[in-house]
């Protein structure tokens, strides 16, 4: 059976009217099995806290029928468990496809003092380079999904200010940009988004 694991990202509660909880409504009407978890202290977020709550919500999905839908810091989660996934000496794919809705800059992520920990590469120990770090990170996001990624971004997004820092620029992945997407949030509009529900098929 298809399922679906929505990821919120920093501060989120998971309210009314955000388009996550509305794809959620959406996707189980039409027969999908679908996990939209509340992550602990989604205002003080704990790296290793929330990387075992993702843990928790993979056992047992079937990952030739998992999407996985991230937002914000949920798509820095996710690149966070790729990466521990990695480190571990763990292969295979976890999930079929990937979508990363919104992702934060490093420079961004790094700049806030509780969110420090999440950055995708910068935070990372994995190798003594910058362009080495980048690679590995690359590599494990490819792994942990039998799809490439696919990044959902807003032109102006206040949380990624700079293109060329970008998540999909620095790693090489798919973009698709919303033209005047903002962060893709309720203030900018994004209760229904279609776009994401057609992606999710």
């Amino acid at each position: 059976m298809a399922e679906v694991l929505i990821l919120h990202g920093w501060q989120n509660h998971r309210p009314e009217g955000h388009w996550q909880r509305w794809l959620a409504g959406e996707l189980g009407a039409g027969g999908r099995a679908v996990r939209y978890p509340q992550l602990p202290e989604p205002d003080a977020p704990a790296r290793a806290e929330w990387l075992a709550a993702l843990e928790t919500e993979l056992e047992g999905t079937d990952p030739a029928e998992l999407t996985v839908v991230a937002h914000s810091l949920g798509c820095m989660l996710w690149v966070a468990h790729a990466r521990a996934r990695a480190a571990a000496g763990l292969t295979g794919p976890v999930a079929r496809r990937v979508l990363l809705v919104g992702p934060p800059s490093d420079a961004v992520v790094a700049s806030i003092a509780e969110l420090t920990e999440f950055a995708a590469v910068d935070a990372g120990h994995e190798a003594s380079t910058h362009i080495d770090a980048v690679a590995v990170v690359t590599a494990a996001l490819a792994a942990a999904s039998v799809e490439p990624p696919v990044v959902v971004a807003g032109d102006h997004d206040p949380y990624s200010p700079v293109e060329a820092e970008g998540l999909a620029a620095r790693l090489g992945l798919e973009r698709i940009v919303v033209d005047g997407g903002g962060h893709l949030t309720i203030e900018d509009g994004f209760g229904p988004f279609p776009l994401i529900l057609e992606l999710c098929a």
